[in-house]
């Protein structure tokens, strides 16, 4: 009763005006599903590319930021050698003022007077753990502003 259907009689099927209604109808959609198709993979093509661009952008980051930890890497070991060799040099410099202290302690006896006799400093002892304040590290884009 409630049911909506179209009622078709034999002569509307075999009838040459509804027939190309219907054809007109189908040409249309045909045209339309194709256009639809056609923007589909448009969009898609354009995505594409749009991924492409991005992934070239992303490696050559990706390239500088290598090249960034690269030089800054050298500096590092460049830094740590010049280190190293200011280390030595106090070490020798620990071990001279320890001579002149156990000289003027000798010539402090022998004489019987009081002499000013420097102490070295706990640092100086051990110069591989001198204190040094933490510091962030900064990357290179940072050390110009």
């Amino acid at each position: 009763m409630g049911s909506l259907q179209r009622q078709t009689s034999p002569e509307s099927d075999n009838d040459p005006r509804y027939a190309s209604v219907t054809d007109e109808r189908k040409r249309k959609r045909m045209i339309s599903n194709r256009e639809s198709a056609r923007r589909s993979r448009m969009r898609k093509q354009k995505q594409l590319g749009d991924l492409i661009n991005e992934v070239t952008v992303l490696k050559n980051d990706n390239a500088k930021i290598a090249e960034q930890v690269d030089e800054a890497s050298k500096k590092y070991v460049d830094m740590e050698s010049k280190n190293n060799v200011l280390r030595a040099q106090a070490l020798e410099l620990t071990d001279r003022l320890r001579s002149l202290n156990s000289v003027l302690e000798m010539v402090e006896e022998i004489s019987g007077q009081a002499l000013d006799i420097p102490e070295i400093p706990e640092s100086m002892t051990n110069p591989w753990q001198l204190p040094c304040p933490m510091q962030p590290i900064r990357s290179s884009a940072d050390m110009f502003d």
